[in-house]
């Protein structure tokens, strides 16, 4: 089979080289883009504009290669969920995305997607593979409202304000700085409210327009207007009512007002479901029609012969397939695969070496993995481990010696378990007694007899199941909501610590948990996530003191399942996040410790007063008051006249032990506007405004005042 699909790949190569020897002038740089396409389109024929509605827009006969799709979330996936797919090279693989938003680091994370990024382009273009996509699908752009949800690993959290900036940092890694060319198009999921799995494909997210504008759009209208991305995938789900795939917000909104010209998608059998599911249509081919009409201009399953039947008994007309396709071409165009001119051809082409094998990639991925684990607590400094003061450690538990794929996970070069991870760092010096689990004692007896205990333990991020199953309760993944936030492993952690006083656990997570008891009784607790191949070296980075810890909490982590409010109900208001809760969490949004301890002082404006196209500078000095040098994520909340606390800012930096840094924050007034729903924009009301600076949001050292004026 694989050397079937070589040769085939090779002869279409082959095909378009041949073809794409005669001039077109859509083949011409200098002619203006839509001038192109109008000549692109007029050459096709109906099969092949149909066709063009497809994941495999390809044109032979006129030298234009597929983009392809491919997944990155947080490395490069070469096919589908379950990991049904057909052989694949090899990519660097990240911690799970709401990993890579507990960095708070913007630069870092637009370093991540660029690697995912060259990577594309490396197997696209290489002859040694014959595989890729330049169309790479994320970042995940919806909204972490719940942690029940099954695909909260996917995204960056409850936050908009922290999401959209993630959201665009990660476009603009992805797509690269060239004006005109995109190393990859970044195309972002789920397009609009997608944050429960049981029921997805018929249910509806019910809520007003301000909770639209200001909460579930605001990182996808980010990612457009501010990342540049041109290519998103309508959601399974409804919005109040009329299914995503269907709903005129695509083309009023998205394409009218955002300006997004290029790809809309559905999700994967998105269009069978309007009928089945949603039961909005009686046949596919009037669900065709109104995808058509509605702007979708890439169906994720069978859609020609509903395309064709709509077509016959004219519910939609070629010329309305031709404004579809349109946008298409549009995104071939900053591919560059209608020309020659890209400056990313030479990728894979020039370089020869496999760029996920490179020393740099992999110190990349290490401190990645190292920057995202949260220290959650560290009662009496047990943290971190003197190496030359332990002569053994136990290291118990399901999830010490391996690395596991997730739902997306690509194929990993290499990986290296938290097991190897201190055997890298400790060689021989110290004695590792490893335990699995606790049978016949094997847990208790190997902590009994070692300095330190460490107890990994975690959920399994696909639930160790097929599609739709999740063993566990507590586990999510596509398709499966958790039913519980309790660790059903958290036993194995009891009987540890009655062996061993000085146990560590090293939570290995895609999503919040609740664990009281640990929190209550461990000395100490890391948090990491799933999947990166690094996960190891990276735990037992921050275990030595290598790297200081600085990750913060992008969610809430409520202390038990009852102070959620229901799975359905989307209006935030009700008790939702942050911002609206009213119950105390076990940990607070934007919480995370530190090896040392920062002070904060001299909370400044650069202006007092501010209009919407202004910004004020933020200043704040912060002391490295501790022992050891270290990063702190200075978080910058504001609250006006409804009472509701937001984050507006934040930003991650160094401070040596014992130095004072200014930290600088600007705090632009078109980030402080909300939805006026009478005005029909984005507002920004006059009055005054409470700043508050602190290291998560529960935790506010310093306050002071800003005027808006008109």
């Amino acid at each position: 089979m694989k050397k079937k699909l070589i040769f085939y790949f090779f002869c279409s190569l082959l095909m378009s080289e041949i073809f794409a020897q005669k001039i077109y002038p859509f083949q011409n740089p200098k002619l203006d883009d839509e001038k192109r396409i109008d000549n692109l389109i007029s050459l096709l024929t109906i099969e092949e504009k149909i066709n063009c509605l497809s994941t495999n827009l390809a044109i032979p006969r006129l030298g234009i290669r597929s983009s392809g799709n491919s997944e990155g979330l947080h490395g490069l996936t070469q096919g589908g969920p379950g990991f049904n797919r057909l052989p694949v090279t090899p990519t660097t693989q990240f911690p799970q995305a709401i990993g890579l938003a507990q960095m708070w680091d913007e630069e870092l994370l637009s370093q991540v997607a660029a690697q995912q990024a060259y990577e594309a382009r490396y197997i696209y273009q290489s002859p040694k593979y014959y595989r890729a996509g330049l169309v790479v699908w994320g970042p995940n752009a919806d909204m972490g409202r719940d942690p029940r949800w099954g695909r909260t690993e996917e995204c960056y959290g409850e936050d908009p304000f922290l999401t959209s900036r993630l959201v665009t940092a990660f476009v603009k890694g992805m797509q690269g700085n060239n004006p005109r060319y995109w190393m990859v198009a970044s195309l972002m999921k789920h397009f609009l409210s997608n944050s429960n799995e049981n029921g997805r494909t018929f249910t509806s997210s019910n809520y007003d327009e301000v909770l639209f504008r200001d909460y579930y759009s605001y990182p996808f209208f980010k990612g457009v207007t501010e990342g540049g991305s041109r290519a998103f995938m309508a959601a399974y789900n409804a919005y109040n009512g009329i299914p995503c795939a269907v709903h005129p917000i695509l083309k009023n909104i998205t394409i009218k007002e955002w300006g997004q010209d290029g790809i809309i998608s559905t999700d994967g059998g998105g269009l069978r479901t309007l009928v089945t599911d949603h039961k909005y249509f009686k046949t596919l081919e009037e669900a065709a029609a109104e995808c058509i009409h509605t702007g979708i201009n890439m169906f994720l399953d069978d859609y020609k012969e509903a395309v064709k039947k709509a077509l016959k008994h004219q519910l939609i007309t070629e010329k309305d397939i031709d404004a579809v396709i349109r946008r298409r071409f549009r995104v071939l165009l900053r591919l560059g695969l209608l020309d020659n001119g890209s400056p990313y051809n030479a990728i894979g082409v020039n370089d020869t070496i496999d760029p996920w094998t490179k020393p740099e990639t992999k110190a990349l991925a290490r401190e990645v993995t190292s920057k995202s684990i949260v220290l959650l607590k560290n009662e009496g400094e047990l943290l971190p481990l003197d190496k030359n003061q332990i002569r053994s450690i136990a290291l118990i538990g399901p999830y010490a010696d391996k690395v596991l794929q997730d739902w997306y996970g690509g194929e990993y070069p290499y990986r290296v378990s938290i097991l190897d991870g201190l055997k890298n760092a400790l060689g021989d010096k110290v004695k590792i007694n490893f335990a699995k689990s606790n049978k016949i004692d094997s847990a208790v007896i190997a902590a009994r007899n070692s300095d330190v205990a460490i107890v990994c333990i975690g959920n399994h991020p696909t639930g160790n199941a097929g599609w739709e199953k999740a063993p566990v309760a507590s586990d999510g993944k596509e398709a499966v909501d958790r039913q519980a936030i309790s660790l059903e492993l958290e036993d194995l952690a009891k009987v540890v610590y009655q062996a061993n006083p000085r146990t560590i656990l090293v939570l290995t997570s895609s999503f919040p948990f609740a664990i009281n008891w640990s929190q209550e009784h461990l000395p100490a607790i890391l948090q990491v996530t799933h999947s990166s191949q690094e996960l190891g070296n990276g735990v037992a980075d921050v275990l030595f003191g290598d790297v200081n810890p600085a990750g913060r909490l992008v969610q809430t982590w409520p202390r038990s399942i009852d102070d959620l409010p229901p799975m359905l109900d989307y209006d935030l208001r009700h008790g939702r996040t942050y911002m609206y809760t009213n119950k105390t969490p076990l940990y607070p949004f934007g919480f995370g410790l530190s090896y040392t301890q920062f002070r904060y002082d001299n909370l400044r404006l650069s202006r007092n007063t501010l209009q919407q196209n202004e910004k004020t500078e933020i200043l704040i000095d912060v002391t490295n008051i501790g022992k050891r040098d270290g990063d702190e994520v200075v978080q910058i909340y504001v609250k006006g006249k409804d009472g509701v606390q937001r984050l507006k800012a934040f930003k991650r930096v160094t401070v040596e032990c014992g130095k004072t840094v200014t930290f600088s924050l600007d705090l632009w007034g078109k980030d402080l506007a909300q939805w006026d729903k009478n005005a029909g924009c984005f507002t920004l009301q006059p009055g005054e405004l409470e700043i508050m600076a602190g290291a998560s949001s529960a935790d506010i050292r310093l306050r002071t005042k800003l005027n808006i004026t008109k």
